[in-house]
């Protein structure tokens, strides 16, 4: 796989224009081709006791190949809702989302999603965990299990791929989502707050292996959370959403995590730069509260 991806993703998106008191940066693709999902005027409402409730109004972003994209926003600005459309889980009341040009409908395997509590299967192995998707898919034994090895040894779980499910910790577990999701080759990984339920140290460790199977793969990933310093040290874009109902509001490209990854940068969270990114995406979500 060429490498040229690499130095694109973090090429300059051109100048930051403010229309509506709404920050907005033009994405160019990170590589050659089309964009990988288009996102098109997406509303969603809910049915309440007294009429419809929008969740979601005017939805509008590209997704391209082999981006890291970070959601942040307020609690109950449609983060979640917005990944459940991604996957196929729920329709748009409005408006439009294509992956390679076609409507997404239902869910396939060309998304694989990864939540915050795992839905594996606690009796069974890891091993039998992660062949779980190709053997649904019909593939033949001989094609998916060297996959297997190769998807468990990824996520660094190569000496406990016979333990069964239930005697795994938290950060184990996860990592078994993230190889079972994987494994399928799907053109994007969406993430629910995958690490959310992980203890500080855990959480810091399963955050730096998704970003270096990011980096290596060339999967495209779009991660939602809470933490605006999980987004800085993980996203190669950041996209905020306003409070109910979630509307586009800021959507910027950043750098920290090439830093660490090519540079080894283990201390920018305490750098001068760090420091305002996460000043000013915090005064933005706060601001919306």
């Amino acid at each position: 796989m060429s490498d040229t991806w690499k130095e694109k993703l973090y090429e300059p998106a051109g100048e930051l224009v403010q229309v509506d008191n709404v920050n907005y940066v033009g994405h160019e693709p990170v590589i050659e081709g089309e964009e990988l999902i288009t996102i098109d005027g997406v509303d969603l409402d809910y049915h309440g006791k007294t009429g419809p409730i929008k969740a979601l109004e005017n939805i509008t972003f590209n997704i391209y190949p082999r981006e890291f994209i970070c959601v942040l926003g307020p609690s109950g600005c449609g983060k979640s809702t917005l990944l459940k459309i991604l996957a196929g889980f729920i329709n748009p009341t409005a408006g439009s989302v294509k992956l390679d040009g076609e409507e997404i409908v239902g869910t396939d395997w060309h998304r694989g999603v990864v939540f915050q509590h795992p839905p594996l299967y606690e009796w069974f192995s890891v091993r039998t965990n992660v062949a779980f998707g190709p053997k649904m898919r019909g593939l033949p034994k001989e094609e998916y299990e060297p996959l297997v090895e190769e998807y468990i040894d990824k996520v660094k779980l190569t000496e406990f791929a016979d333990k069964k499910i239930y005697e795994l910790s938290g950060g184990m577990k996860q990592r078994v989502s993230i190889a079972r999701a994987l494994i399928n080759n799907p053109e994007i990984l969406l993430m629910d707050e995958p690490f959310g339920a992980l203890d500080a140290l855990t959480r810091e460790s399963v955050q730096d292996l998704t970003r270096q199977i990011w980096w290596d793969t060339g999967k495209t990933i779009f991660f939602i959370t809470h933490d605006v310093e999980e987004a800085l040290l993980l996203a190669s874009r950041i996209i905020v959403l306003s409070k109910h109902p979630g509307r586009v509001i800021e959507d910027i490209q950043v750098n920290f995590s090439r830093q660490i990854i090519e540079d080894g940068a283990t201390d920018l969270k305490f750098s001068p730069e760090f420091y305002k990114y996460r000043e000013m995406l915090l005064r933005l979500i706060n601001s919306q509260e």
